[in-house]
């Protein structure tokens, strides 16, 4: 049944999301079938498109602002992952007949201080109705110096394994906000924060063209990404557990119950980079990290590929996971 207080599609698009194209001029404020976009000279495009389902990717009770940031952001990671500036994005919604025009409003408003935080506009996209869950996809448009894009393949043997910020902090945040994770209030809510509120890693991203030898950025869970990572490289990994950075409250959930570290590394959720790059390249990293404001902690180490992936303890001993993290099949 259709709420009263919502108006028709082109209306809607009108009142609620033109307003988040008006820094584009190329997206017509919407009002035509596709937009136009001239990448600097020097420059070519990288697209990439994720959806978000609910249910599956965000709870039927988090706030629709910070559903939207989440949609915004998991391809910012993205696109970060490839050394790429964003400059727009492409958005498709699925509405059911029971969503407000209150819960949209506040959908939008999640978008609008993303893009201010940011620097990307609106260019276009799609609005339906469904008699399902909600869905959301977003396909985001960025640029990087021609020929420089940073891929999953080229890591080498012998390289040092880096990620960015902490890991483990959305998987546990998931855990948190579905009740399954004690604690204190303060670690309860930054968990929680942090899985439905990631932060892409845009201002790092470029400057390690030139220094990642290999990059993606952790959604399925770091033992799994950094798998994908090594096939399409043709090589192996070792990760140093105690290298991996933990934040303070994800360390005291791991310190109450060591199972938690498991979930830590394959639970995934993160947006955080994973990258590959020559041991020479250290300084030149730590000063990309400061000059972003982006922490980077070295890992591990790529080996041969007989060698396969895997973790070890602090002495040296294998971890073990049931699984490398999340897959949608």
């Amino acid at each position: 049944m259709s709420q009263p207080d919502r108006p028709d599609e082109f209306s809607l698009i009108e009142q609620v999301f033109a307003p988040l194209s008006a820094e584009a001029p190329g997206a017509f404020g919407l009002t035509d079938d596709a937009a136009v976009f001239s990448p600097g000279e020097g420059m070519e495009l990288v697209l990439t498109v994720d959806a978000i389902v609910e249910g599956v990717h965000f709870l039927s009770s988090d706030p629709a602002d910070g559903i939207a940031q989440k949609l915004l952001r998991v391809n910012l990671s993205d696109l970060a992952a490839k050394g790429a500036i964003p400059r727009g994005y492409l958005l498709v919604t699925s509405w059911r007949p029971d969503t407000s025009l209150a819960w949209i409003e506040s959908f939008a408003a999640g978008l609008r201080r993303d893009q201010q935080t940011f620097g990307i506009s609106l260019w276009g996209g799609d609005t339906v109705s469904t008699p399902g869950p909600l869905t959301f996809s977003v396909t985001a448009i960025g640029e990087v110096p021609r020929g420089k894009l940073l891929r999953r393949s080229g890591a080498r043997p012998g390289d040092d394994i880096y990620v960015s910020g902490t890991i483990g902090d959305g998987a546990l945040g998931l855990a948190a906000a579905e009740g399954q994770l004690g604690g204190t209030l303060e670690d309860i809510q930054f968990l929680i924060d942090r899985y439905r509120c990631p932060q892409p890693r845009n201002a790092l991203g470029p400057r390690l063209i030139g220094l990642a030898s290999a990059a993606l950025d952790v959604s399925d869970g770091l033992m799994a990404d950094l798998t994908h990572m090594c096939e399409t490289s043709r090589v192996g990994a070792r990760i140093e557990g105690a290298r991996i950075p933990l934040s303070p409250a994800a360390s005291h959930a791991v310190d109450a119950n060591s199972s938690w570290f498991g979930t830590a590394l394959t639970g995934g959720d993160d947006y955080e980079l994973l990258f590959a790059a020559a041991p020479e390249n250290a300084s030149a990293i730590a000063a990309a990290a400061t000059e972003s404001d982006v922490p980077v902690t070295r890992i591990g180490t790529i080996m041969s590929r007989e060698e396969g992936v895997h973790a070890v303890d602090s002495h040296g001993r294998p971890l073990t996971f049931s699984r490398l993290g999340f897959t949608h099949f």
